[in-house]
């Protein structure tokens, strides 16, 4: 089941089949992930949410002075996200209560690839994509090969508040760009090495789970026995 915020509150920014959705499931009973001012949550046990974390929101239950939190989103107790997502970076992030899998999904490099749709200034180069493939200096670290592909803008993306910053003489472009590693805003320092900063950042995946059917600010629950992984 997936749970929503009331329909009052941040499902305005929606596309409106998004929001009718939205409006539909917020109808259904109660469950996981409900935001703050919802019914009590209901806890089942081992298990993984997945949240399709909004922009601007600090991923972390602790309180932060200017910007929401994760608590706002999810009112389970005791599960904590497995890597965090910038604040200014949309998408998936999965929390558990399962210390060792919230290990094995964060540490880099023991499988769990990561997926983001990455929006970019101008459009990149094969020569530039074959960069990010390869590995780019960072200066503090190389990275490690990426599958990085151009695609177009993802069907059905919801639009971001605030829209991003476009000039006019510039055009976007939308890529692919899925890696095993997720050291502090890599995605956003490996575009710009290669002359093309990010203006949007979404994740999509990590390992078997993506945001296919959920809305921003929405989260549903997936048992930890079902999970295929590395």
């Amino acid at each position: 089941m997936i749970a929503c915020p009331s329909p009052t509150e941040a499902v305005e920014d929606l596309q409106p089949d998004q929001l009718a959705a939205a409006r539909q499931r917020s109808l259904q009973p109660a469950g996981i992930g409900m935001r703050a001012g919802a019914r009590p949550a209901i806890r089942l046990g081992p298990q993984l949410i997945l949240l399709n974390k909004p922009y601007g929101v600090v991923c972390q239950f602790s309180p932060h002075r200017t910007r929401p939190t994760l608590k706002e989103y999810v009112t389970v107790p005791g599960v904590y996200p497995a890597g965090r997502l910038d604040w200014d970076s949309e998408g998936l992030v999965v929390l558990t209560g399962d210390g060792r899998l919230q290990h094995r999904i964060a540490q880099p490099g023991t499988g769990w690839a990561k997926t983001y749709w990455v929006q970019v200034e101008g459009i990149p180069s094969e020569i530039a994509l074959q960069r990010l493939r390869r590995g780019v200096d960072l200066g503090d670290f190389v990275t490690r090969p990426a599958q990085v592909r151009r695609v177009e803008e993802p069907l059905g993306i919801w639009p971001r508040k605030p829209a991003i910053r476009v000039r006019a003489a510039i055009p976007v472009s939308w890529l692919e760009v899925t890696l095993k590693e997720g050291k502090n805003r890599q995605v956003r320092r490996m575009t710009a090495a290669v002359g093309h900063p990010t203006l949007r950042l979404i994740r999509w995946a990590i390992g078997p789970w993506d945001l296919a059917g959920l809305p921003p600010g929405c989260s549903r629950v997936a048992e930890v026995g079902s999970t295929q992984g590395p």
